[in-house]
């Protein structure tokens, strides 16, 4: 892809161009999102983050390090191209994920659980009552909880959309390998939705967006496995 020979009208100019017209502020934001959303169909990729001249596919991109000039990575699938001599070159192509629908305000509150040595999963069931519309668990390993705590992630489940992630720093959740109590084939029949190859910080956005946008969480975390 030659990124020299397209041309875009950027959202910025877009919508100075549009505030000058007799459009409403709906409409304004409408051509913004459909500005948007072609742009990413011509490029046929994702979101993409510019840090340290490598170009990252944003889905992929954590901070690794608290203070380096290097301080991002992509430890699934590396940078995916690089700005050299101020010219982005890409190396490689991620499928684009489908856009997410808009809606207005803030996404309803979903709590992030990182599973540790020890824990109980005391927590979970306490989620409801503190206003969460739905959790993320980190879970061990390939998204795996203690077997005593199996029955509490499948009670939450039963009340509010739980996404299962794992706390390692890269790699898919499983979803057909452990059947032990507290694996994640035993954790999905319970009816956790699995969080594929995102993080736990990462499935908690997509899990909010798809809440404030009413939509179906299993359907949105599906393009993620």
């Amino acid at each position: 892809m030659n990124l020299d020979s397209i041309n875009f009208v950027s959202n910025d100019r877009l919508r100075s161009v549009m505030e000058r017209t007799s459009a409403t502020p709906r409409q304004v934001e409408e051509a913004v999102r459909v500005n948007t959303e072609a742009r990413l169909r011509a490029l046929r990729i994702g979101m993409l983050a510019v840090l340290n001249y490598h170009i990252h596919a944003a889905r992929f991109l954590r901070k690794s390090h608290t203070a380096l000039p290097s301080a991002f990575a992509s430890p699934l699938v590396g940078p995916v191209g690089a700005v050299i001599k101020g010219r982005p070159r890409l190396h490689a192509r991620v499928p684009r994920q489908p856009c997410r629908p808009v809606a207005d305000g803030p996404p309803p509150p979903a709590a992030l659980i990182r599973w540790a040595m020890g824990d109980d999963g005391r927590l979970l069931g306490a989620l409801p009552g503190l206003g969460y519309a739905g959790a993320v668990i980190e879970g061990m390993g390939a998204g795996h909880v203690p077997a005593d705590a199996a029955p509490l992630v499948g009670d939450l489940a039963r009340r509010m959309p739980v996404v299962l992630a794992s706390r390692c720093m890269t790699g898919p959740v499983f979803t057909a390998t452990y059947g032990q109590p507290g694996g994640e084939i035993d954790l999905v029949r319970r009816g956790a939705i699995p969080g594929g190859f995102l993080s736990g910080l990462k499935a908690r956005l997509l899990l909010g967006l798809a809440l404030r946008a009413g939509a179906d969480p299993h359907a949105a975390f599906a393009p993620c496995q």
